[in-house]
């Protein structure tokens, strides 16, 4: 199975679609000049990114869900976050060039550890999806999930 890279999206899209989706975190104007990282994915017809989030101590005791995949202790992916992204508005991270070491290192083993849950990711991508389609806000994990037809309508505005 073809292997998952990490990619960055356009700040500009993610400003645009984050005005419509409560669930989508970006940080205007603020201190905050962390890239939007992830990996993307095919679902529906639609190239969806889902978010890489920094590892935080309080996910530490967390147990894995369906919509929450541990990336050993560096990291998270967010599938509740996911959205479509056009082509054009994401790019792939040249790890190799980052010339900040302990970054480069850190996305480096991000990568590897991605690529050994590949499968599973896609799996519960997909999985995600699906359920807050079927059950749109009736049960815990579709309150926490982008509204993914909203999201789909909203791409669709976008690139026009």
């Amino acid at each position: 199975m073809k292997s998952l890279k990490i990619y960055e999206v356009n700040p500009y899209y993610v400003k645009f679609i984050s005005d419509y989706q409560e669930h989508i975190f970006y940080d205007e104007g603020g201190n905050n000049t962390r890239k939007y990282i992830g990996v993307v994915l095919d679902i529906n017809g639609y190239k969806y990114f889902a978010p890489l989030s920094s590892f935080k101590k309080k996910r530490r005791k967390m147990r894995e869900r369906v919509d929450l995949i541990k990336i050993k202790d560096i990291a998270v992916i967010n599938l509740n976050n996911m959205i479509p992204v056009p082509e054009g508005d994401f790019k792939l991270v040249d790890i190799n060039g980052i010339k900040d070491k302990n970054y480069r290192y850190l996305l480096q083993s991000e990568n590897i550890e991605i690529n050994k849950q590949k499968e599973r990711i896609r799996k519960n991508a997909n999985t995600v999806y699906k359920h807050k389609c079927v059950n749109n806000n009736g049960t815990s994990l579709s309150k926490r999930t982008n509204d993914f037809k909203k999201l789909e309508q909203l791409y669709k505005e976008y690139i026009g």
